[in-house]
C-alpha cells in the first residue's frame, strides 16, 4: 500500500469572535495523514472537529499554519475532484427524486461514477425514486453519500455520517465503508458513536479545546489512558482496600467490585494471592473510557497551569 501523505497540517490555528472576544476553535494542530488510512475524529462539541475538516475541504481557511491535500491546496483538490465531502447539512432540491438528484450533480463533473453505481453503492437504490422531502434524515445521508461518491475521491471526508440512522443503516453504510477502505481509499470521519470508531477507524485521533490530545492506533490510544477494568466477587475490610495500590476508582455493584487501574496485572496478583476475592474478571478501556479520562486529565491541567 502507498503510504505517501495525502494530508499534511502543520501549525494550523483559528479562531472565531465570540462575546466580544475570540474563541480558538483550532490551537496549533499538527497531523499528517497517509494514503489509504481509516481515521476517527473524536471529540466533544466544541473540540475543533468540524473547523478542522472546514480547513481541510477549503471551505475555511487557517489564520496560520498550512494546509496541504495530495500536494496541493484544499480547494484545488476540491476542485479536481480528488477529495470528497459527507458532511451534516447541506442543501437538498426537495422536490426532485434521489435519483434525479444524482444524476443532475452527475452532469456537473466531467467522469461522474454512474448514477446507478453511486446509488447502489451508497445504499440509495432502494428509494431513489422517492422525493428527497420524503426522505428520512437517514435516508437524506445516504443520498449525500452517493453525491460524495461520484468523483471517484481519493480522500473521503464524512462529518458525523450516520446522524439519523437506524442501527441497521448504520451497519450497511459501514459496510460500504469497508468496501472502500479496502479499495485503497483515504477515509477520515468525526463521530460521536465511540463504537464506530472502535470497530472501524484504525486509528484515532482525540481533539479537546482545539488540540489533538492522543493520536495513534486506535488500541493504542485506547491504552494511553492507562486504565483498565478489574471486577472481582469480594467483601473487603476497609483495611484490605487501603492496601491495594495502582487503583483510580472504585465502584461496588451489589457483591462484585469494580476497579479501574492503571496496571491490572499488579491488581490482579495482589488480588488472587493476598485476598480471597474471586471470580476475577480483567477488560481493557473501551475508547469512550480512554476519551473521558484523556479530556478530564487535559481540563485539570489546564485549570492548574
Amino acid at each position: 500500500m502507498d503510504t505517501a501523505p495525502v494530508i499534511t497540517l502543520s501549525g494550523v490555528r483559528r479562531s472565531f469572535p465570540s462575546g466580544g472576544g475570540r474563541v480558538r476553535a483550532v490551537d496549533g494542530v499538527d497531523l499528517t495523514i497517509s494514503s489509504g488510512e481509516v481515521v476517527a475524529l473524536l471529540g466533544p462539541n466544541g473540540a475543533g472537529k468540524t473547523t478542522l475538516i472546514d480547513m481541510i475541504l477549503g471551505l475555511t481557511a487557517p489564520e496560520s499554519g498550512t494546509v496541504d491535500v495530495l500536494g496541493t491546496s484544499p480547494r484545488k483538490a476540491v476542485t479536481a475532484g480528488r477529495i470528497s465531502a459527507l458532511l451534516q447539512t447541506g442543501g437538498l432540491l426537495p422536490d426532485l427524486t434521489v435519483r434525479e438528484t444524482v444524476r443532475m450533480i452527475a452532469s456537473l463533473h466531467r467522469d461522474p461514477l454512474g448514477v446507478e453505481e453511486a446509488l447502489e453503492a451508497s445504499g440509495a437504490a432502494d428509494f431513489a425514486s422517492r422525493r428527497v422531502s420524503s426522505c428520512s434524515g437517514g435516508q437524506q445521508q445516504r443520498l449525500r453519500f452517493a453525491l460524495a461518491l461520484l468523483t471517484r475521491p481519493e480522500i473521503l471526508i464524512l462529518d458525523e455520517p450516520t446522524a439519523g440512522m437506524d442501527v441497521n443503516a448504520r451497519r450497511d453504510f459501514w459496510d460500504s465503508m469497508r468496501s472502500l477502505a479496502d479499495a485503497g481509499s483515504t477515509i477520515i470521519f468525526a463521530t460521536h458513536y465511540l463504537e464506530e470508531a472502535e470497530q472501524f477507524a484504525r486509528r484515532a485521533v482525540l481533539m479537546n479545546a482545539g488540540t489533538v490530545l492522543a493520536d495513534g492506533p486506535t488500541d493504542e490510544v485506547r491504552k494511553r489512558a492507562g486504565v483498565a477494568r478489574v471486577t472481582v466477587t469480594w467483601s473487603p475490610t476497609d483495611a484490605e482496600l487501603v492496601e491495594l495500590e495502582h487503583v483510580a476508582d472504585i465502584q461496588r455493584h451489589g457483591p462484585r467490585i469494580e476497579f479501574r487501574t492503571d496496571d491490572a496485572d499488579s491488581l490482579t496478583r495482589h488480588l488472587l494471592s493476598r485476598t480471597d476475592a474471586h471470580g476475577l474478571e480483567v477488560a481493557p478501556a473501551s475508547l469512550d473510557e480512554a476519551f473521558r479520562y484523556l479530556t478530564a486529565a487535559e481540563t485539570e491541567r489546564t485549570a492548574a497551569a
